[in-house]
Formats: structure tokens, sequence, C-alpha cells
């Protein structure tokens, strides 16, 4: 049978020329019972390396300043008050 038989039995799907099926491979072969780089891999997902931990690495200054930032805004709120700008703008204050 000529591989262009093939290509067109098939209609919508992308067949395999080969007529080996991906899909029946691994639905046969099920989940495997044990994983040799399980243990090796672990270590990315867990501890310093958790989910978690990698975000919250991810902009490491980020609270502080968001907490120097307002404290200077409040700051500059009550006691940092422009007397000339209060009485509005006058000609050649800029």
């Amino acid at each position: 049978m000529y591989p262009t038989r093939i290509l067109r039995a098939h209609h919508g799907e992308k067949p395999n020329i080969t007529g080996f099926d991906v899909r029946k491979f691994a639905h046969s072969a099920g989940q495997p019972r044990y994983d040799p780089w399980e243990r090796a891999e672990a270590w990315r997902y867990t501890g310093t390396f958790s989910r978690w931990n990698r975000f919250k690495g991810a902009f490491p200054g980020l609270g502080i300043a968001t907490v120097a930032f307002v404290a200077y805004l409040g700051y500059e709120q009550l006691f940092l008050k422009d007397e000339h700008h209060a009485e509005g703008h006058g000609e050649g204050h800029h």
C-alpha cells in the first residue's frame, strides 16, 4: 500500500505512515510502577525550590520598598505642607 493512500484514507487526523500508534502504546503501558529518577528530581519542587519560594524570591525588595514608600507618603502628607501651594499659584512662583 502506498503512503499516499494511507494519508487519504484518514480524514481530519494526521496518520502515522509506519502504522505505529503512540496513543495505543501509551495506553497499554499504563502508569510506571517505579520512576528511577523520582528521587533525583524531588529536590526541584521542595524546600527552597518550592513554587511559593520561587515566586517570593522573584521580587526581593518589593515588600520593604512598598512600606517605605507608604511611610514617606504619610510623612509628606502630615509634615511637609507647602504654604504657597495652599494659597494658590501666584505669578513667578515656578
